[in-house]
């Protein structure tokens, strides 16, 4: 991003930011959880797969797997079959459960709430930690799921397509405050009407800020 746009990309943004939080009232992560963990549990599940199908699986998950430390001394094939339906699940069943021990052994069991220390976790990279930290713990941060990558590039936010390089981007242009529900805002829009294939332009309400709407 050049530095001598950075101040138009901040008033851009404020207005983007500004327009969906009237179009998009209230709202917040569409994945259910009560807990860290669970949070954490849920977004791994998400890769790959749908909120709406991970919040079918986890209720009984959570009945189930009360504790981490249930998780990191389940059974790894009935753990599978446990979360079969989010696909992807034996790498998803492993990484959990590999999450779970590394808990366990260096964190007492709880899940931390700096960044360094998550990424570090199984499983856990930069988008899963700044979904933790933001919902969880209340920590600012901007998830670039892939919503947030198509729809702040089509919105000329970024003009890169590495996630943390397009992060990177977002921070320098978005209030610190804001950079959680920010994501929330980007992901439902994305979701709703900036869809991937055939968006819904004529209903956007950031349509005024955005340089694809003629595409």
């Amino acid at each position: 991003m050049k530095t001598k746009s950075l101040s138009a990309q901040k008033a851009r943004a404020l207005q983007i930011i500004e327009s969906l939080s009237r179009a998009i009232p209230a709202r917040k992560i569409a994945l259910h959880f009560n807990n860290p963990w669970q949070l954490a549990v849920a977004t791994i599940l998400s890769a790959q797969c749908t909120d709406e199908r991970v919040n079918q699986v986890t209720p009984a998950l959570f009945r189930k797997y009360k504790t981490v430390s249930h998780y990191a001394k389940a059974n790894l094939k009935q753990f599978e079959r446990d979360i079969y339906s989010t696909g992807f699940y034996r790498a998803k069943a492993k990484n959990i459960q590999a999450c779970a021990r590394a808990l366990l052994e260096r964190f007492n069991g709880r899940v931390p709430q700096k960044m360094e220390e998550l990424v570090s976790l199984p499983g856990i990279g930069r988008k899963t930690a700044n979904v933790i930290l933001g919902n969880a713990f209340g920590v600012p941060g901007i998830a670039v799921d892939t919503h947030v990558k198509r729809v702040t590039c089509r919105l000329g936010l970024t003009c890169h397509t590495d996630p943390v390089k397009i992060e990177y981007d977002l921070n320098q242009i978005i209030p610190q405050s804001q950079w959680t529900q920010f994501s929330h805002l980007i992901i439902w829009h994305g979701r709703l009407t900036c869809r991937a294939r055939r968006p819904r332009c004529s209903e956007c309400a950031v349509r005024t800020w955005c340089p694809s709407r003629e595409k």
